[in-house]
């Protein structure tokens, strides 16, 4: 019965060592906060996308090892609350959405402490009288024409964004032209401006990225990283794989996950 006994009590402990081994694998997995705030007013215009898109990133979290909060309340930009994020998400959020210079400023030292950014579809529309943040997200929204199927160039066929897709694909959505582009975004897809139909398009961008404009890219930002892409108008967009796992990409990017 003794034997039995010291038995019982040593396979206890090895249990116990097991899950506290275990605790840290837990404790490490990194959070990413989905931001889905949008200015409401009359004249400003609010997707219908943002829940899919919300909901996919989620999914993404659960599979990739990744915990997802999702809020829409702006004193979440804090300077101790943001540090528990690697990553925060704009989730197709449009004009000003932050309320006091504290919280763009905890955004600011959240970025510059080497957090990581991620943009999706309308976050170029998001805080247009703040110029640091176009340049983090990498462009100012100027205007899109209608919705309609364009040409897709992958520029960058080794990407964590991009690896998954053809060297072309067809995709429809609203053609987003930004300006106030900084120099050195690295160019992930760009749109062939030669299937679109925009007769303004000459006006802008004319030639400035001759037959092509720039639709995803990713750059190094004041010691953080930032990944935007103008793609996901439809919300049905976040239940194509193309467009999730191109999200999931940039997620783990900016993060600063390796391939």
């Amino acid at each position: 019965m003794r034997i039995a006994t010291t038995s019982l009590a040593q396979t206890r402990l090895f249990l116990a060592l097991i899950c506290l081994s275990a605790l840290p694998l837990f404790a490490a997995q990194p959070k990413v906060l989905v931001y889905t705030r949008n200015q409401v007013g009359q004249g400003l215009y609010v997707h219908d996308n943002v829940a899919a898109c919300a909901a996919a990133i989620k999914t993404l979290g659960q599979e990739n090892g990744f915990i997802v909060e999702i809020s829409d309340d702006p004193k979440v930009f804090s300077d101790a609350n943001l540090k528990q994020y690697k990553t925060i998400v704009f989730d197709n959020t449009n004009n000003e959405v932050l309320d006091t210079e504290d919280q763009k400023s905890a955004f600011q030292k959240f970025i510059r402490n080497g957090g990581g950014f991620v943009g999706i579809h309308s976050a170029t529309g998001t805080m247009r009288k703040w110029p640091w943040f176009w340049s983090l997200v990498g462009g100012k929204f100027v205007r899109h024409p209608k919705l309609q199927p364009f040409t897709v160039k992958v520029k960058d066929r080794t990407d964590l964004s991009t690896a998954h897709l053809p060297e072309t694909f067809s995709w429809t959505d609203e053609f987003y032209y930004v300006d106030n582009m900084p120099g050195g975004l690295h160019v992930l897809l760009a749109g062939d401006l030669t299937t679109l139909d925009d007769p303004a398009k000459d006006k802008y961008p004319g030639d400035k990225f001759g037959t092509e404009f720039p639709l995803a890219w990713r750059h190094e930002f004041e010691g953080g990283r930032a990944w935007y892409t103008a793609l996901g108008h439809k919300p049905e967009h976040y239940s194509d794989p193309r467009l999730t796992r191109h999200i999931l990409g940039g997620i783990l990017w900016a993060m600063g996950r390796a391939r």
